[in-house]
């Protein structure tokens, strides 16, 4: 027996216990709730660290030695860990995802050898913080989700991606030459590069690349797509001219088809029978054609880039856009294309990351390109840049801001066409000829969602901080002999968007606060209701009908009332089975849903059929 003086430990076991409750009792009481429980296992262990130094009253060479071995053991996992968990958290999360266990660990082992020999506690101290660290070299994560948590998963399991690479026969089929335009060109070829420190980021080409075919400009006479990129014509996410029944009980969306897709966050643009979409295929980024109304890939275009990081994962964020038998896309390193749209021949390619001089942000280059007269704008952290549609030579870079996940918005303000853009200093707005500065509104914190336009003429916008949104403020933008003016109506925080976007529907705006969906006034910013948990997840507006199409973060479909007396969901409906962050795409009767390991098509029943 020890002749030791016994430990004080009923300290540690109160810590203890409220640890344990704040980190598994908080997601439970309210799901969005992650950072809370994240953050009072990390306090708790500090808190217990305390305890152990000062009030425990072990011997100092073990007092001493426990916290160094705890360090030591944290960095020895780390050197062996998944680059997902080294990664995550801009590199941090690996020293304070074993800080709570570690805690408890210490805990753990003082209460069980309390009563035993000197040596076989120290034995079991080492023991427990050896094992308190071992699981996060076994496990990997694949992101963050809408709680702020991780979703793990055993190192040895294969990703969606590995997956779809393994099966090997899901390229598309060789397009009949007829289908090819006189002036395409093959694919320019753009080199592969070793992998700079940042996990797995391989930058694209040093300068900017341009495929040597015939400049010229795109037809003019093609009917219009039905959707031709991010959220629809507007990038307002309203769908106008359809309505769906409502009773899914009685008729229930039907799938036409479901196939796997690499990694990306992505959404659709659509003309016809096809769609377009960006995702990942190993060492490639693709911008990728299906057919609407089977499935089947059409054409896939490859650039040897490839984006990963441990929050969001690997693949690019943008959507691609439709114009006139062109798409345009910007994956996630900076790569702009401009590809025929019937066999994704390139028209020309550029490197928007080299044009700016602007490196890629933390969580990739999230831009879709938006067309305007006779250039395409495009967003690099913060930065706006355009280039000519018919030959790809930039015409302009507006000024450089901050970081910015948001993409280029056409406004049309006084009369006066504009491009906004959030960023970090807040609202940029820039003139569509030259990028000549109009006016800017600074509010800290930058942005991932796009401006709301409202009827009168006021603008939307909000910003964010690393836990989070922050609110929402409505600006009033008037040009007058003076220039431009920039008044601030009011900030809410009733409605709080981080990468969830909001639509405006009669005075109302309807969209995420956290995780939860919302409606406020616009008059007076004030919420009118809250409710319904779908995590980080996209909606559309349905404006004839008054309805909102959601998108749940765990895939589930559901309709909810948009109108501001009270939150009223209306049906649900499981559409996907993995974390969904992408926006979903209404044209006709036809649903487009995806996310970072699968897509698929629903008919959804059409009121009055």
């Amino acid at each position: 027996m020890t002749t030791q003086k016994p430990l004080r430990l009923w300290p540690a076991m109160v810590i203890a216990v409220v640890q344990l409750l704040v980190m598994f009792g908080a997601p439970v009481v309210a799901p969005d709730a992650g950072p809370i429980g994240m953050l009072g296992g990390v306090v708790g262990a500090l808190t217990i660290v305390v305890w152990w130094v000062f009030f425990s009253r072990a011997p100092w060479s073990e007092r001493v030695g426990a916290i160094v071995l705890m360090i030591v053991a944290v960095w020895a996992a780390r050197t062996v860990a998944h680059e997902s968990i080294v990664g995550a958290g801009q590199g941090m999360m690996i020293f304070f995802l074993p800080a709570p266990y570690l805690g408890l660990a210490l805990v753990a082992s003082a209460v069980a050898t309390r009563h035993l020999h000197d040596g076989v506690r120290r034995a079991s101290l080492v023991a427990a913080i050896l094992i308190a660290c071992a699981p996060f070299a076994l496990i990997r994560t694949a992101g963050i989700t809408g709680g702020a948590g991780s979703e793990y998963h055993w190192r040895w399991t294969p990703t969606p991606e590995q997956l779809l690479l393994a099966q090997g026969a899901d390229e598309p089929r060789p397009l009949p030459p007829s289908t090819a335009p006189a002036s395409s060109a093959a694919p320019a070829e753009i080199p592969r590069e070793t992998p700079t420190a940042k996990a797995s980021v391989a930058p694209a080409p040093a300068a900017p690349v341009v495929a040597k075919i015939d400049a010229v400009a795109p037809a003019a006479t093609e009917t219009p797509a039905e959707w031709p990129g991010f959220r629809g014509p507007n990038r307002d996410s309203v769908i106008r001219g359809e309505q769906i029944r409502t009773d899914w009980s009685a008729s229930p969306p039907v799938q036409i088809w479901r196939r796997p897709i690499g990694p990306g966050w992505s959404s659709f643009a659509v003309h016809g029978d096809l769609l377009y979409t960006q995702e990942q295929r190993g060492d490639d980024e693709a911008v990728s054609s299906y057919r609407v109304s089977t499935g089947e890939p059409v054409w896939r275009h490859r650039d040897a880039v490839r984006f990963y990081e441990s929050n969001g994962g690997a693949g690019p964020r943008g959507t691609p856009t439709l114009s006139h038998g062109r798409v345009y896309t910007l994956g996630a390193t900076g790569m702009l294309n401009a590809l025929d749209a019937a066999t994704g021949a390139v028209v020309w390619m550029r490197n928007a990351a080299t044009d700016t001089g602007r490196k890629i942000p933390e969580w990739g280059i999230a831009s879709s390109p938006l067309l305007v007269d006779d250039i395409v704008v495009v967003a690099v952290s913060g930065t706006l840049a355009a280039y000519d549609l018919a030959t790809g030579k930039p015409r302009w870079v507006g000024p450089q801001h901050g970081g910015s996940y948001s993409s280029p918005q056409l406004a049309t303000i006084d009369g006066v066409a504009q491009i906004l853009l959030l960023s970090a200093p807040g609202a940029v707005s820039v003139a569509p000829a030259d990028g000549t500065l109009l006016w800017e509104h600074t509010w800290e914190g930058g942005a991932i969602v796009q401006p709301g336009l409202m009827a009168d003429g006021g603008i939307l916008i909000n910003a964010m901080s690393m836990m989070g949104g922050m609110g929402t403020r409505r600006l009033a933008v008037a040009h007058g002999a003076g220039g431009w003016t920039v008044e601030e109506r009011w900030t809410s925080n009733g409605l709080k968007p981080y990468y969830n976007d909001f639509v405006v529907h009669k005075g109302h705006a309807f969209g995420f606060d956290g995780n939860i969906l919302a409606c406020i006034d616009l008059q007076d910013g004030k919420r009118t209701w809250k409710g319904g948990r779908y995590g980080n997840g996209q909606l559309v507006l349905l404006a004839d009908q008054d309805l909102l199409l959601v998108l749940s973060e765990d895939g589930e479909l559901a309709l909810v009332a948009a109108t501001p007396d009270k939150f009223t969901e209306l049906a649900r409906f499981p559409a996907l089975d993995a974390k969904t962050w992408n926006h979903p795409v209404l044209v006709g009767d036809v649903l487009l849903v995806r996310n970072g390991a699968e897509m698929a098509a629903f008919r959804l029943p059409l009121a009055g059929r």
